[in-house]
């Protein structure tokens, strides 16, 4: 991974390209992310480096927290992730801002998808309507048959039933920074990341591009 930020999913819209084209894009609030401190080897085991992202009331962060925020010295933020970045060029208190992505460039996006509650096997897992005839129960859109009777006389494991469903971790890959605001410190992704309005998104370049 060679760069990465955490930002704030603000809404989609569209905008115009070179050819007059629309692009539909989703607006996300990057950064700036301050290093807050470092993991390494000797420490911790593993080697990542922490950003913080979006303000908070020091009388709101816990006191193990303010502590890790003023041994940095670091103003206390909101939301802490770690990435697997390179830690050469880097140092605790630096700002990483959107101008790190260049328009055009490929990124991963990782966000919590909205929940949808509890839902039933039609919209959860596309599943047709049975015949809405006699014999088929007092509901067309139940799951239907669970599976044989006498053997194995139970439900295999995996098998796709009304539950709850969304608000999982979702990562969208090679979307494209359509446009780059550094004064404002926003992104413009070209198509639809996971969550709602306001959630809280990973921003890093693609893995795969």
């Amino acid at each position: 991974m060679e760069k990465a930020l955490i930002g704030k999913k603000l809404g989609m819209t569209q905008i115009f390209d070179e050819k007059g084209n629309v692009v539909p894009v989703t607006v996300v609030e990057a950064g700036p992310c301050p290093v807050v401190s470092f993991k390494t080897l000797e420490n911790d085991g593993y080697e990542a480096v922490q950003l913080g992202f979006g303000e908070i009331k020091v009388s709101r962060v816990t006191q193990p927290l303010q502590g890790h925020f003023k041994k940095n010295g670091v103003a206390p933020k909101r939301k802490l992730k770690e990435f697997k970045l390179p830690q050469a060029n880097l140092n605790v208190g630096d700002l990483i801002k959107a101008d790190v992505f260049a328009t055009g460039e490929k990124v991963d996006v990782c966000g919590t998808s909205k929940g949808k509650g509890t839902a039933g096997a039609i919209k959860r897992w596309n599943f047709s309507r049975l015949k809405e005839s006699h014999g088929t129960g007092p509901v067309a859109r139940h799951a239907g048959s669970m599976g044989a009777c006498s053997s194995p006389s139970r439900v295999y494991k995996g098998k796709k039933l009304p539950g709850h469903m969304g608000h999982v971790r979702v990562t969208v890959q090679n979307l494209t920074v359509a446009k780059v605001d550094a004064e404002n410190n926003l992104l413009a992704i070209k198509g639809a990341i996971p969550g709602p309005k306001g959630g809280i998104v990973l921003i890093s370049a693609s893995v795969k591009a």
